[in-house]
This record gives C-alpha cells, sequence and structure tokens, in this order.
C-alpha cells in the first residue's frame, strides 16, 4: 500500500510528455530524408553541403548527450528538457526562413544541441517517475510511440512535401515542441541528483572524443579507416576517449559513473544494443532505397511499406513486458534478437522478381523481435542506474546506440556501395558506378536492369553481415546478463556479482 501511495498520480500524464519530447526528435530526423532531394535542389545545395545538412545535427547530438545527461542531474532534469525543446522548437521555426545551405547547416546544428539537451532527460525522467513495477510497461509505451514515428515520419514527410513544401519539415515539430512545452511545466515535477561537484574537463573529452568518433564513423565510406584526415580525426577520437576513461577513474567527482560497466547486465546490455544498432542500421537506408529504384515506389508508398514493422513491433512491446515479468529480462531479448536474425537471414534472400511479400514479412519479423528485445533490454540497462545518476546513465546508453547506429550506417553502407561497384559491369563510370540512383537517373534500360542486378546482389551481402552482427548480440545478452528476478525473501540474500556497484559498500567512492 506504501509503494501504491508514493506513485506520482500525474505518472502516465507525464509519460505523455516524454513520448511527444522523444517523437519531435524521432520524426524531424526521418521526415527530412524524404525532404532532402526537394531541399537541395531549391536552396541550390552542392554534395558536400547536402552531406553536412544531414551530418552536422548527428555529431552534435552524439557529442553532447553525456554532458547534456549530466547537466540535468546537476541542475534539474525537467528544466535541462524544456530548455531543450525550447532550443530546438526555435530552431525548427527559424528553419522554415532559410534561404542558403549555410543557414540550414547553422539551424540543423542548434537542433542538435537542442535534442542532446532533450533525449537523455525523457529516460532518466521515466525511471524516476515510475517504479519496478510500473517501469517495464511505461518503457514499452515509449518505445512505441518512437517506432511509430520512425515508421510514419516518412509518410508524413512525403504527404508534406506533396502538398507544401520543404519548409513544412520542420514547420510541424512546432506545435509539437510548444505541446510538450506546455504539459511539461503543468505536469511534470522536477527531480535533480544531489549537488556535486562540476567535471568541466570530463565533459570536454566526452564531447571531443564522441564528436571525433562520429565523424570519424561517418567518413568512413568515402575515406577509408586510414589515412589522411582519417587518421587525425581517429587519433583524436582515442587520445579524448581514453583521456575521458582515465580523468574519470582519477577525479573525485566524476561526470560518468564508469563504475556501472561493472555490472554485467548494464555491460552487456550495452553492448548488446551497440550490437543491434549496428545492425539495424543500415536496414532503412537498404530497404528504402529497394523500395524506390528497384519495385519504383513514390515516397508516399515506401513509407507506407514499413507499416508491418509498426503493428508488429506494437505487438511485440506488448507481449514483452508480460513475458520480461514472467521469465526475465535476459530471455525476452535473446527470443526478440532470435527473431530479428530471422528477418535479415529472409532478406538475404529477395531477388529483382521478389516483389513486396517477402520484404513485408522480414519487416513484420523486425518489428517483433525488436517490439521484444530493445525495451527489455534497455529496462534491463536501466535497471541497474541509480536514481541520483539517472540522467548521465540514460545519456550513456543513448550514446551506445547512437554511436552503433552511426557506425552501422557506416559500414553497411560502405558494403553496400562497393559491393554495388564491384558487380556493375565494365565500362559504366560516374555516378551509375556507384549507385542504383545515379543508374535509374541515367535513363538507359539496359543500365536500370544491370543496377537492380547488382543492388539485389550486394543487398544479400549487407542483410548477412546484419544477420551475424545481430546473432552476436543475441550470444553476448544471453551469457553476460543475469535475471534480476528473485523471490522476496531472497532479496537481502543478493548475490554479490549480481548487485549493483552502489550496492556493494567497496564501490561506494
Amino acid at each position: 500500500m506504501d509503494a501504491l501511495e508514493t506513485r506520482n498520480p500525474r505518472r502516465w500524464w507525464i509519460l505523455i510528455v516524454l513520448c511527444l519530447s522523444t517523437l519531435v526528435l524521432v520524426v524531424d530526423s526521418m521526415a527530412l530524408t524524404v525532404a532532402v532531394p526537394v531541399m537541395t535542389e531549391d536552396l541550390g545545395a552542392s554534395a558536400q553541403q547536402t552531406q553536412w545538412i544531414l551530418d552536422s545535427y548527428i555529431l552534435v547530438f552524439a557529442g553532447l548527450l553525456l554532458t547534456s545527461g549530466s547537466l540535468g542531474d546537476r541542475f534539474g532534469r525537467r528544466k535541462v528538457m524544456l530548455i531543450g525543446l525550447l532550443l530546438f522548437g526555435a530552431a525548427s521555426l527559424a528553419a522554415t526562413w532559410c534561404t542558403s545551405p549555410g543557414e540550414v547547416i547553422a539551424v540543423r546544428v542548434a537542433m542538435g544541441v537542442g535534442g542532446a539537451l532533450i533525449m537523455p532527460s525523457t529516460l532518466s525522467i521515466l525511471i524516476t517517475v515510475f517504479d519496478e513495477e510500473e517501469r517495464g510497461k511505461a518503457m514499452a509505451a515509449w518505445s512505441s510511440v518512437s517506432m511509430l514515428g520512425l515508421v510514419g515520419s516518412p509518410v508524413l514527410g512525403g504527404v508534406l512535401i506533396d502538398h507544401f513544401s520543404w519548409q513544412s519539415i520542420f514547420f510541424i515539430n512546432v506545435p509539437v515542441v510548444a505541446l510538450a512545452i506546455v504539459a511539461g511545466l503543468t505536469l511534470m515535477p522536477e527531480s535533480k541528483a544531489p549537488w556535486q561537484k562540476a567535471d568541466p574537463l570530463g565533459a570536454v573529452l566526452s564531447a571531443a572524443g564522441m564528436t571525433a568518433l562520429v565523424w570519424w564513423i561517418i567518413e568512413l565510406p568515402q575515406h577509408g579507416a586510414l589515412g589522411g584526415r582519417s587518421t587525425v580525426t581517429l587519433v583524436v577520437a582515442l587520445a579524448s576517449l581514453v583521456g575521458f576513461v582515465i580523468w574519470e577513474n582519477v577525479t573525485k567527482a566524476p561526470m560518468v559513473p564508469l563504475v556501472l560497466f561493472r555490472h554485467r547486465n548494464f555491460s552487456g546490455g550495452s553492448l548488446s544494443l551497440a550490437l543491434v544498432q549496428i545492425g539495424n542500421g543500415g536496414l532503412l537506408l537498404v530497404l528504402t532505397q529497394y523500395l524506390q529504384f528497384v519495385l519504383g515506389y513514390s515516397p508516399i508508398k515506401a513509407g507506407l511499406a514499413f507499416l508491418p514493422l509498426a503493428v508488429t513491433a506494437l505487438l511485440g512491446n506488448g507481449v514483452g513486458v508480460k513475458l520480461a515479468a514472467k521469465y526475465g529480462n535476459r530471455w525476452v531479448i535473446l527470443a526478440g534478437m532470435l527473431v530479428m536474425v530471422a528477418c535479415f537471414a529472409l532478406l538475404t534472400t529477395v531477388s529483382a522478381d521478389s516483389g513486396f511479400t517477402v520484404p513485408a514479412v522480414a519487416l513484420g519479423l523486425l518489428g517483433l523481435g525488436a517490439g521484444l528485445a530493445m525495451p527489455a533490454a534497455v529496462g534491463a540497462l536501466m535497471g541497474t542506474i541509480p536514481e541520483d545518476k539517472a540522467g548521465v546513465g540514460s545519456a550513456l546508453n543513448d550514446t551506445i546506440q547512437q554511436a552503433g547506429t552511426a557506425l552501422g550506417i557506416a559500414i553497411l553502407g560502405s558494403l553496400l556501395s562497393s559491393g554495388f561497384a564491384d558487380r556493375m559491369p565494365e565500362g559504366v563510370r560516374g555516378e551509375a558506378k556507384h549507385s542504383i540512383a545515379g543508374a535509374v537517373a541515367d535513363g538507359d534500360a539496359g543500365l536500370v536492369a544491370a543496377a537492380r542486378e547488382a543492388f539485389i546482389a550486394s543487398m544479400s551481402t549487407t542483410f548477412t553481415v546484419s544477420a551475424i552482427g545481430v546473432l552476436a548480440a543475441a550470444l553476448l545478452a544471453t551469457l553476460v546478463m543475469r535475471d534480476d528476478r528473485r523471490k522476496p525473501e531472497a532479496a537481502d540474500r543478493t548475490p554479490e556479482g549480481d548487485r549493483t556497484p552502489e550496492e556493494r559498500p567497496e564501490a561506494v567512492v
């Protein structure tokens, strides 16, 4: 009865605010990919400027996640989230008046700062508002909304582009942000950690290291892993991140409690999520091209084609919460990841004549598997983090997933591109040699047919690598992680290896 009395009576309304805050980030990122061709043509952007329009956001976002999570713990998670929403909304509004590529890049940088302030706060507020009994349901709902935004935003983007202009992609953020700010001010309580000394050196090292790492990952397909600027970027990333780890272990007031990695569920969950994101990173990139350039779908139809993913993800989320409560997170993660492996294995059988049936079944399997595995993995990981470190712990989770996604897109995108070029006929030059979009734009029927065959073969290789990555994540989750379901009477006899670092007296700093 005491636990019920201490629950926040507005907690489910607060969850809606958190979902809205997350949704605006997901929708903006995915809808922009649909708007890029029209926007760059209207602005007269070069290929390099287009790349910076897309990459400037992720560079700033990934670089500031750990710092913003620490700021939320220190100054108040609601306050930091609302500042992030305000900045994100203002930058989105400013984007509707942009008339040059440089202006768009500038507002994307501002949006990246806002997004970095928003994302860690949403999950950290969730785990402080909901107790252990309801946290699984709340995380499943939060994940479902994110999945709906991921799948629905390309459709929304296509509709807005068809009926309005590319500026509408940014303007649609403004009312959602305004609603989230008003709801946050009226419904959401403030929460923060006990005061501790600031860690400015840790903030600088983490921001420099993550920015350089993501920059290096983004440049992999064009410049390779080593050589020239790539080598310098990698050295800066490694030096900064190694320096960050060393400093966080010696300072008396670390920004990030790296001691969390001693907990098997945190370290196993983190690495599993990273491997899953690497496997999934290229999925939308590859399948979107398949649907539009091989099957000839319009952007709207291609977006609608991902509906099986959304429907089964919702189903998987609902079932996964019940299964995790009954059997434990570890086995639900394993089951979900094996279903995802089956999805990627099925996608390796796609041919130019397969149509949409096989991809539709595969997307359904992916949604089901992700719906089962991802909330359980995040729940197991976040369950190890004490409330006073919720913000930076959430940021650490987000950073791992962002790095995994970026690495997956870089690796799988590079595999797809190089495999496509190797399979194209001798004598083909220019963009047609390196991308199916270039071959289709050429208009030659024979070249288009050859490009489609080359793309299908390269896609099969890409999805084989994805299947291996997710299978590795499944094995890792099973071997490293442990279930925390225990009988109440055994709670105070927790094995030493299963306790969080904060529960072990020798781990307290």
